[in-house]
């Protein structure tokens, strides 16, 4: 799927024969590179419903033989590949939950040792960037060699804008790991919100994502599962023809954007070399404090620092949180300086 942009849509949960084909059909011309359904679905909670099971299965090969289009489904344990593989199912994908599960992930790699099928795997619930890397790594050893990665977002305590953070630094971390895997974005699961997922679409698209897995439902509110997210197909063709692709330049830059990157290089140089210098400070700070026996946290003080710098950004034209979240990063790397200071000794 490399050197192509990927579409990937369906609902979250096969329901029935019927809305199975209905959605295949609103999809029919929407250029997919895969219909999706979920047929067995890992839940949060007990009594939740968690898939038609096998019995999905037909309605996918219909939907193969009727609209010719390739079908892809989560397997969450290794005990579903047989079935998939016997129903002829084209893509399988690792959900998130599952990547979640070194142990999980290593069964269903030694399960699919020596089958020729592309496998997605989504990144983990948690931000965790090595687990993400470490589910692709135990499908490799088994000799899967045509994988993606699916971004669909983190859970993060406390955050209400989306229902799973999409922390876009993870993703691109992955990305420079494994710049030969193809990377999609999930927005339906990053939303949680189907007004949402454009905006998200957008932005996938922007930061050079190599495709869209999106949830779409022909009557997304009396969806089974996750309703809020779902779009109509009509929805859907709507916002695949509204997404703006723009050139990469494919390594061969513009001369006035290599101008600018270079004056960022440069701000970038300065940037680093500022921080050693305050945390050489922050050190000396830490000797100081050490040797007159006081604390760390001076509360007063880092409020006084974190006011006077969010009002110095916003008088800059920066919003408040991106202060206040660069802040809190750099007095916190100031206290494990000072606290090393105190623990090693090195007022001595």
């Amino acid at each position: 799927m490399t050197g192509e942009f990927s579409l990937i849509a369906g609902p979250c949960s096969a329901e029935s024969r019927e809305q199975v084909l209905l959605t295949a059909d609103g999809l029919k011309n929407a250029g997919l590179t895969y219909f999706r359904a979920g047929i067995w679905k890992p839940r949060t909670r007990p009594g939740a419903f968690e898939g038609v099971g096998e019995t999905g299965l037909p309605w996918l090969q219909e939907v193969k033989r009727k609209y010719g289009r390739k079908v892809c489904i989560e397997v969450p344990h290794p005990r579903h590949i047989d079935a998939a593989l016997s129903a002829g199912i084209d893509m399988l994908w690792v959900g998130a939950r599952t990547t979640a599960n070194p142990f999980q992930v290593q069964d269903i790699a030694e399960s699919l040792r020596g089958v020729e099928l592309p496998v997605a795997v989504k990144n983990p619930t948690q931000p965790d960037l090595a687990l993400w890397t470490g589910a692709v790594e135990r499908l490799q050893r088994a000799g899967i060699s045509d994988l993606l990665a699916v971004h669909r977002g983190f859970t993060v305590h406390g955050q209400k804008k989306y229902r799973n953070a999409p922390l876009w630094q993870i993703p691109i971390d992955f990305r420079n790991a494994h710049p030969d895997i193809p990377l999609l974005n999930d927005p339906s699961h990053i939303t949680g919100n189907r007004h949402k997922v454009p905006d998200i679409a957008q932005m996938a698209v922007d930061l050079g994502f190599d495709g869209l897995m999106i949830e779409v439902h022909p009557d997304p509110d009396v969806a089974w599962t996750d309703a809020a997210q779902q779009l109509t197909p009509a929805r859907f063709r709507e916002l695949i023809s509204m997404l703006e692709f723009r050139s990469t330049l494919n390594g061969r830059a513009h001369d006035d954007l290599a101008a600018l990157r270079s004056e960022i290089d440069m701000i970038d140089a300065s940037l680093v070399d500022l921080l050693s210098r305050r945390m050489s400070i922050a050190r000396d700070i830490g000797v100081y404090k050490k040797e007159h026996a006081m604390t760390i946290l001076q509360i007063e003080r880092w409020k006084q620092i974190l006011d006077q710098n969010v009002q110095l950004g916003m008088d800059n034209g920066l919003s408040p949180r991106f202060i206040e979240e660069v802040y809190k990063a750099i007095h916190q790397a100031s206290i494990s300086t000072q606290r090393s200071v105190l623990k090693d000794g090195a007022a001595e």
